[in-house]
């Protein structure tokens, strides 16, 4: 039989999988996904959020944990578990090194609005790449690799494993590691958390799905079925304003647009509806998809001017352009007058400063509502330029309870031998909001515990070192 059974292909998979055979246990990875489409939606990602005292190759300065838990504490709006987010930025000092044993390697920040030369370490080729990484260091240590494997239930046994069904096979395994993301791919429950909106709108309609297609919650959904303690909101999610020329499925970061800070965002009645300066850009770009899915037709249009431009890194569709406000109005099929109206009173409460993106500058607006409380200059530099956007979904937040452990909770009491790891347990300390790179942080260290965990539950004898992090 085998000890640690992973179901999931992605980062925190991986972290599982390699830190359980680390451990010495045999380990069986199941991937949902063919072999072309594996690591699910960690090969879009580019990044992770690192907790660090002093400078560190690609890190510059310092990012203490205090400073980490309080930007983590900001985006959530206090809807997180502190010891679960502490032990996830205290860990999250430590794994890098394990990282580049697996052949991951790391390179400077790229230029842009995203200011995180201090705060993430970037990868060096991307999220495929780490993906790539770990499946060969997988392969290399003897974990077992199995791609379109796409796991139907769990048998369960008063909240201990005892196997998994994938289709006709039923899998036996000591100990699980569940880390088969959210279910964010599920149109149909995405359609019946968000519902029908007060102007008969299914909002979840005009969602697209910035990862992987395979995300389908369902043994995410089994285990709540299964009595799993859940936690957070099914409408909550790393939830991004991207490009409405999007592609339903795998757009990743190129379709997301970076230029919602240097301007204003207004829906299709050419109003404003929130403050686009309210914080540095990395800890807001994932609320926007959301704001923009609570507008009629959940869409929204970001606004800039020449002065914008060579600030923020280009998405890969071209913006509308026009020489006059009005033409660029028509262009996006905007209410004319409406828009006119928006950006005249807009203009004209903007505040002279010393613009800086690189700060929290003084440029704002007065007697505006809502305010754009920085990096406010007057949208009055030709040429024009327009990007309709619609919300691009991640990874949702609602997932189950786990502890330290990365067990898997029943009525408040720890499995055995059941534990979970990455965007299906997120939740735990993502009850809202995101501030960028958290996601695979999390992934990384609760899926190295996850790994541990498993490990040591089927008996495998562990490393000094790794002991340690369990």
């Amino acid at each position: 039989m085998i000890d640690v059974l992973v179901i999931g292909g992605g980062n925190a998979a991986l972290c599982a999988a390699l830190t359980a055979r680390e451990a010495g246990a045999s380990v069986l990875l199941l991937e949902s996904a063919p072999r072309e489409w594996r690591g699910g939606n960690s090969m879009h990602t580019r990044n992770l959020r690192c907790m660090h005292d002093a400078p560190q190759d690609v890190l510059t300065n310092a990012y203490p944990e205090e400073e980490f838990w309080q930007d983590l504490l900001k985006v959530t709006g206090g809807q997180t578990s502190e010891p679960l987010a502490r032990r996830v930025i205290r860990e999250s000092s430590r794994c890098r090194d394990w990282m580049r044993r697996h052949g991951v390697h790391f390179q400077p920040s790229l230029s842009g609005t995203l200011h995180l030369a201090r705060t993430n370490a970037f990868f060096m080729g991307g999220g495929k790449a780490l993906v790539n990484a770990y499946y060969r260091s997988a392969q290399a240590l003897g974990v077992q690799v199995r791609y379109d494997t796409a796991v139907d239930s769990l048998e369960l046994d008063g909240g201990r494993f005892v196997a998994a069904q994938a289709g006709d096979e039923r899998i036996e395994a000591r100990t699980c590691v569940v880390a088969s993301g959210g279910f964010e791919s599920n149109r149909e429950w995405l359609r019946e958390a968000w519902g029908c909106n007060e102007r008969g709108e299914w909002p979840a309609d005009n969602f697209a799905i910035r990862g992987t297609r395979f995300n389908m919650g369902v043994v995410l959904k089994d285990l709540i079925a299964h009595g799993a303690d859940a936690i957070g909101d099914p409408t909550q999610s790393h939830c991004v304003a991207i490009d409405a020329r999007a592609p339903l499925y795998d757009g990743g970061i190129c379709t997301r647009v970076d230029c919602v800070s240097l301007g204003i965002m207004v829906n299709r009645e050419a109003q404003r509806f929130y403050d686009e300066g309210e914080d540095f850009w990395p800890k807001r770009y994932a609320i926007w998809g959301r704001l923009v899915a609570l507008q009629a037709g959940q869409i929204g249009y970001s606004i800039i001017d020449a002065q914008a431009v060579g600030r923020f890194m280009p998405p890969v569709f071209p913006a509308r352009r026009a020489d006059t406000l009005p033409a660029l109005a028509r262009q996006l099929e905007l209410p004319e007058a409406a828009f006119m109206k928006t950006v005249n009173d807009y203009n004209a409460a903007c505040r002279a400063g010393t613009f800086d993106h690189a700060v929290l500058d003084d440029c704002h607006t007065v007697g505006l509502t809502p305010a754009k409380t920085h990096w406010a200059l007057p949208i009055d530099t030709p040429p024009f330029y327009g990007y309709a956007l619609k919300p691009g979904i991640t990874f949702t937040y609602l997932g189950v309870k786990v502890d330290e452990r990365a067990a898997v909770h029943f009525g408040g009491r720890p499995s055995a031998n059941l534990f979970a790891a990455g965007e299906v347990m997120a939740g735990n300390v993502l009850g809202k909001g995101y501030t960028a790179g958290v996601g695979m942080t999390i992934g990384t260290v609760f899926g190295r515990i996850a790994g541990v965990s498993a490990a040591a539950a089927a008996g495998a004898a562990l490393p000094g070192d790794e002991r340690a992090a369990a």
